[in-house]
């Protein structure tokens, strides 16, 4: 299907590996032009020359510690006009109460929760101005399923979602959708950490993760592509009339609870 995405600019954060990865894979594909942000500026430059010269589009590479409010600041100001923004850096720690300390827990909320407040707050007007554009906000099923040994992100992953719910109620009557992404388990470095952490806790051997899949649908997890092509799809006119909602891709795993 052409989504019609050809020519739009998209900004793509945590776009070094995993889901943010295949975001900015499917996005080039499509034909938009890139700006991507991570930590790694190794990973980020490959990634970038191998996109433009496979799809022949515009990628731009921002190395940056969006757990940092001025390089938030300073990646808005450098990407002054995106058609798309894709909020997706995030790293939070499984544990429960007393295994993530207050530091550590902090640290992984200004990444995720206020990275993509700030980030939102200083694009969004610039859409609202010429009365278009998409924010996609990739957060996760936790928001829907308390973890006790998932507590920081599972409260990440509530809040955010209202963040969505709150700001796409009126963004619709500027010409602008904001909306969510909720992955449930996902092949990715980010995910095969959470289910190996699962498993240490279950069975006392993290490496039996493997023995966890089968309570999955199919016995397996998602792909990033296929949370990637979602996103794409939601960036997209053919979705043009959902806005303050959030679409959960889990196969129904979390029916199964």
């Amino acid at each position: 299907m052409d989504l019609g995405l050809k020519g739009r600019v998209a900004l793509v954060t945590g776009a070094s590996k995993g889901i943010g990865e295949a975001v900015a894979r499917q996005l080039a594909a499509e034909g938009c032009d890139l700006h991507l942000a991570a930590r790694s500026a190794d990973q980020l430059a490959a990634l970038a020359d191998e996109l433009k010269a496979r799809h022949g589009v515009g990628v731009t590479p921002h190395a940056c510690d969006l757990s940092r409010h001025d390089q938030v600041l300073a990646l808005a100001a450098a990407c002054p006009a995106p058609d798309i923004l894709v909020n997706n850096a995030g790293a939070i720690p499984a544990g429960n109460l007393q295994d993530v300390g207050h530091e550590r827990w902090k640290v992984a909320w200004d990444l995720k929760v206020f990275g993509y407040v700030g980030l939102t707050r200083a694009i969004l007007p610039r859409m609202y101005e010429r009365e278009s554009g998409v924010v996609i906000c990739v957060i996760g099923a936790a928001a829907f399923h308390p973890n006790p040994n998932y507590v920081a992100g599972c409260m990440a992953n509530v809040a955010l979602n209202m963040f969505v719910s709150c700001l796409g109620a009126e963004s619709f009557d500027h010409g602008v959708r904001v909306v969510a992404v909720n992955p449930g388990a996902t092949a990715s470095e980010r995910q095969t950490y959470l289910v190996k952490e699962a498993a240490r806790r279950k069975f006392g051997d993290p490496e039996r993760y493997v023995e966890m899949m089968t309570q999955y649908p199919g016995g397996r997890i998602a792909t990033c592509e296929e949370i990637a092509t979602t996103v794409a799809f939601l960036a997209s006119d053919k979705s043009s009339y959902t806005s303050a909602a959030g679409i959960t891709i889990d196969a129904g795993h979390g029916h199964r609870r």
